[in-house]
């Protein structure tokens, strides 16, 4: 009997734990080094009292204590403290290729970040494609990091999806198919010549990873936004924080020519994926024309990519109500697409207010480090206008535009702009969203929307 008492709770264990998916296992066993490598810069890393301990060293790159190991579906956590103020962070799915940049670490990092912007927490692909979560993204999250603290830091990644969180806090949410996996690495940032930064230092602990979890062992949606690097893709928190696309991503369905009852027949094409102006005089309107949604928005979070060709113009215009019956571009406020390096437009107007990003001929958008991707590259745009009129644009994970429609600097704004000749301009209660045809090639992908109350 007693066998079979043993053999059934042995099955029971067995069954529980396969249920359960992985097992924690520690990436650091406190006394050596042992299962990691270092590579790029030479900052040191020594082993002191069960912790890993990073220092700064003069002149050396960006260094990496990474694992031998490659990680692809995994949950991360691990102890982290700053002796000092500087930059560092925890890369995980990364790769270090010789025919890549002669072995430069690349790949995502989960920044530690004690500057005023706030941004620990936030993802960002070093050595490549650069910030993917800013965390100007989500408020919350920004005062999570503890100063000369321990912050405990954690890391899921499940396909293409990968979250973090700080103290507890849900931090990021981003979704990238690029690197499905890779090795998990401590990073020492680079001083350049700095000598006053000589010798300040980052310890880690309590480092231990679950591999291939089971779906109970990843965390719950919550929600936070999330930034989704598939083209024309909807993700799972994104469906259940109630974002929809606005297109398709194959059809016409939903749009029609401004001032139109269908779709132009000409001037535009869908192809792979792709909503394309077709390159015509450089015009307003005068190829296919402007395109509009059937819909009419009044409080909504809109996003969309959009890829620039050399010298082009166009723009994504919100509370268009046709009512004004114009020759040209149909009349509503405009977040401004532009190459301004090349289109002459953006040396007119006021202050810089037609550059890329800016509210058309109205506010110009604040320019970021990274916030401009080079033409012929995909650029994420983004404008939330809340129930209350706040208005933001943003550009690539930055807002670079913030005002109040219809208060008193709005209308000040529009009486010495082009459109003070229009009674009213952007007070309607709603409107459709318009894609500009300027007579230049310009490509839109992953349109979608979130209706806010």
């Amino acid at each position: 009997m007693k066998k079979y008492i043993l053999l059934g709770c042995g099955l029971l264990w067995m069954t529980a734990t396969y249920a359960q998916g992985g097992k924690w296992q520690n990436l650091f066993n406190g006394k050596d080094l042992k299962g990691w490598k270092q590579l790029n810069g030479k900052a040191k890393y020594d082993v002191k009292n069960g912790e890993i301990i990073g220092t700064t060293v003069l002149a050396e790159p960006n260094s990496f204590l990474a694992t031998e190991k490659d990680y692809g579906d995994f949950i991360l956590e691990l102890e982290f403290k700053l002796d000092q103020d500087f930059n560092s962070g925890i890369q995980f799915r990364s790769q270090s290729k010789q025919e890549y940049n002669n072995g430069r670490v690349f790949g995502y990092q989960m920044e530690i970040d004690p500057s005023e912007r706030r941004w620990s927490g936030g993802i960002y692909e070093e050595g490549r494609r650069g910030w993917f979560y800013p965390l100007d993204l989500n408020p919350v999250a920004q005062k999570a990091y503890k100063a000369h603290d321990w912050n405990k830091y954690r890391i899921e990644c499940r396909g293409s999806e990968l979250r973090t969180w700080i103290n507890g806090i849900a931090a990021a949410h981003v979704i990238d198919a690029e690197l499905p996996s890779g090795f998990i690495a401590l990073q020492v940032h680079g001083i350049g010549k700095r000598q006053e930064d000589v010798g300040k230092s980052i310890r880690w602990k309590n480092i231990r990873i679950l591999e291939n979890p089971s779906t109970s062992q990843y965390s719950p949606y919550d929600t936070i936004y999330v930034v989704n690097n598939i083209p024309n893709n909807l993700s799972g928190q994104e469906k259940k924080n109630g974002v929809r696309l606005l297109w398709d991503g194959a059809t016409s369905k939903g749009w029609r020519g401004a001032y139109k009852p269908a779709f132009p027949t000409k001037g535009w094409t869908i192809m792979d994926g792709t909503l394309n102006v077709a390159p015509a005089d450089g015009k307003e309107s005068t190829n296919g024309g402007d395109i509009v949604t059937d819909e009419e928005f009044s409080a909504f979070d809109l996003e969309f990519d959009f890829k620039l060709t050399e010298g082009a113009n166009s723009g994504v215009k919100y509370f268009v109500t046709e009512k004004e019956n114009n020759t040209g571009s149909a009349i509503g406020l405009e977040f401004q697409i532009l190459d301004d390096d090349k289109h002459p437009d953006a040396k007119l107007g006021a202050a810089g207010n037609r550059k890329l990003g800016s509210l058309y001929d109205l506010i110009p958008a604040y320019r970021f480090g990274n916030s401009h991707k080079k033409i012929g590259e995909w650029n994420h745009g983004r404008l939330v206008v809340y129930p209350d009129n706040r208005v933001e644009h943003w550009l690539n994970g930055h807002k670079v535009v913030s005002y109040v429609r219809g208060d008193n600097i709005f209308k000040a704004l529009v009486a010495r702009s082009k459109y003070q000749k229009y009674e009213d301009f952007g007070l309607a209660p709603k409107g459709h969203i318009l894609l500009q045809d300027h007579g230049n090639a310009v490509s839109f992908r992953s349109i979608k929307i979130k209706t806010l109350k």
